[in-house]
């Protein structure tokens, strides 16, 4: 639990293989998760796991629908449905967090990182007969919050610094794209959620770029979770093998 001056506090806990993130009050989220995604106001946020590569593991139709499904997920947790919801196959005891302050802003990240399923962004999708390569599927969600104000352009200029950041680190250690091929820039089902303060209750940004103080941050939180993702990724992945 996260407890700051300005009165927000964010609390996460793990509960039935689910990271769940309490905000504390409403924020505006810009997310591409599968269930939430897109622009909206909300107070919880979920990131649940589940078996690699469900759709083609599972018969049940409980796979077919991911927003449906978290819904449910949710509502098993006691968290309010009205949520935003990310699926991974990345264990819970491999979350990392990380959290920095400059000038009145904080910053922090919540994390699970996996890259069996790591692509470099331009590669043709893979064909059906060669599925089974990227079968252990790995994820990337980073879910990123501040206490500042983002206007919607500042807030969509926030997720290309996070996206940034985690290539930069993906690039930086050398992860290799499935295929073989080198420089992955991240895996085929990543997703980013970044949480901001509602008009009039933070610090107004109109711009969140890497020239900005809060993008600063938001690279800074972010590079830092891939960095110990990876590790944790690496050692379970070794573990696992086979």
């Amino acid at each position: 639990m996260t407890r700051c001056p300005d009165g927000f506090t964010t609390r996460s806990r793990i509960a039935k293989d689910t990271l769940i993130l309490d905000l504390g009050t409403r924020m505006r989220v810009l997310s591409s998760a599968p269930r939430g995604g897109g622009l909206r106001t909300t107070r919880y946020i979920v990131n649940h796991r589940v078996p690699s590569n469900p759709v083609r593991q599972a018969t049940h139709s409980k796979w077919e629908h991911p927003a449906r499904y978290l819904k449910r997920i949710a509502v098993d947790l006691g968290v309010d449905p009205d949520c935003v919801g990310l699926m991974t196959a990345v264990p819970m005891k491999q979350v990392v967090t990380c959290r920095k302050a400059q000038d009145g802003i904080w910053v922090e990240c919540f994390a699970t990182v996996g890259v069996t399923n790591a692509v470099r962004a331009g590669e043709p999708p893979p064909r059906e007969e060669s599925e089974s390569k990227v079968d252990r599927a790995g994820t990337i969600n980073l879910m990123v919050v501040t206490n500042a104000c983002l206007a919607v352009p500042a807030l969509v200029c926030a997720v290309q610094v996070v996206t940034e950041s985690k290539t930069g680190v993906l690039r930086d250690h050398a992860v290799p794209s499935w295929t073989g091929r080198p420089g992955a820039t991240g895996t085929g089902t990543d997703a980013v959620v970044v949480a901001c303060a509602l008009r009039g209750n933070g610090l107004r940004s109109d711009y969140a770029g890497t020239h900005t103080v809060i993008g600063s941050l938001i690279g800074r939180v972010v590079a830092e979770c891939l960095k110990q993702g990876l590790a944790s990724a690496t050692e379970w992945t070794a573990t696992h093998r086979g």
